[in-house]
């Protein structure tokens, strides 16, 4: 497909319930629809279960859940012959810290500022007020 300007998007959200081959099935309606790209929901490797992407755990990697490698390719079929596009909300700046699937973050944890993954997260080194000694104050929503 020639690279061309997004006309007409229409949102995919991916998850476990609806994955890459749950999105190729409906590429033909959503061609009949008139749309030029398909604006999917983060697809890289996030946290088992995760019901909207943000969760990254690994970037390097397509999610399991969505059907991995092989799902991505047959919805990249779906769309090619179908003459439409892909946008990804890719999302660097988001990944999960709270668990212990993140092989960055655990290492940043281990390791502190020699960790090579340490510049990945904007982490201030400074002693925390009221603290004896430098750690990591970690907020977690939800709880």
């Amino acid at each position: 497909m020639p690279r061309s300007l997004p006309l007409a998007t229409y949102r995919l959200q991916l998850t476990s319930k609806f994955t890459f081959d749950d999105a190729a099935a409906v590429v033909p309606y959503l061609a009949e629809l008139g749309i030029s790209h398909v604006y999917a929901s983060p697809f890289m490797w996030a946290r088992a279960g995760s019901t909207h992407g943000y969760d990254v755990i690994n970037h390097a990697a397509l999610n399991p859940d969505l059907g991995g490698e092989d799902g991505f390719a047959r919805l990249s079929q779906a769309l090619a012959r179908a003459n439409l596009g892909l946008i990804l909300d890719f999302v660097p700046n988001h990944m999960a810290v709270n668990g212990a699937d993140n092989a960055w973050w655990l290492d940043v944890l281990e390791w502190g500022p020699a960790s090579p993954y340490a510049p990945f997260f904007d982490i201030d080194w400074a002693r925390i007020p009221h603290r004896p000694k430098p750690g990591v104050l970690l907020p977690l929503l939800g709880r």
